[in-house]
């Protein structure tokens, strides 16, 4: 399983990974596997783990106050899961990251991330590329929030993500839109007919 991660690695970096940083990926990295509608993670916890996805898919999402979920970030194979603020500062998660199917992760503790992971070349590298690729995703986001219709708004994940309509079912989609279940349930209907 680690090698999927060290390949990921190699993929995502400039550097080459030494001997030395695959037995330190070996040492601090473990197989968890959580069933479907498992936690990982729940709201009013202190999110002590970061994991990378080997197999599965899993949701990360609110409660408010009248019960409603509202999905925040949907995460699949070679996808990191966690709540990196939580796991950062310690400051309890307002989220709540379950699995969606049953998962395979890959998953490394704070202590291990602090003490023997994050001051090592290759990681600094990959931190800065994927914090980079997350900031550019969430202007993404953001901006199509804001300036699209529905429809361009379904357009452009089923360009950018379209294996999200393969593993999740349309409410969920839906609710990672900030749409109903029927708004994208008529989209996708009319473009069939297109």
């Amino acid at each position: 399983m680690i090698e999927l991660l060290i390949r990921y690695i190699k993929d995502k970096i400039d550097n080459q990974l030494t001997e030395s940083d695959v037995r330190i990926l070996s040492d601090v990295f473990y197989l968890k596997k959580i069933r479907k509608h498992q936690y990982f993670i729940q709201s009013g916890d202190v999110c002590k783990m970061a994991a990378f996805v080997v197999k599965g898919a899993l949701k990360k999402y609110t409660i408010d106050a009248s019960g409603k979920e509202n999905i925040l970030e949907l995460y699949i194979e070679n996808w990191w899961v966690g709540d990196k603020e939580s796991f950062m500062t310690g400051a309890p998660t307002p989220y709540n990251i379950d699995a969606y199917e049953d998962s395979e992760l890959l998953v490394i503790n704070k202590d291990d991330f602090t003490h023997k992971l994050s001051k090592l070349t290759f990681m600094t590298e990959l931190n800065n590329v994927l914090t980079e690729r997350q900031s550019f995703q969430l202007m993404k986001r953001l901006h199509s929030s804001q300036t699209f219709t529905a429809e361009q708004k379904v357009e452009q994940l089923q360009n950018t993500y379209p294996e999200f309509f393969q593993r999740f079912p349309q409410h969920m989609i839906a609710s990672y839109l900030g749409m109903t279940k029927e708004t994208i349930s008529r989209i996708r209907k009319n473009a069939a007919n297109k």
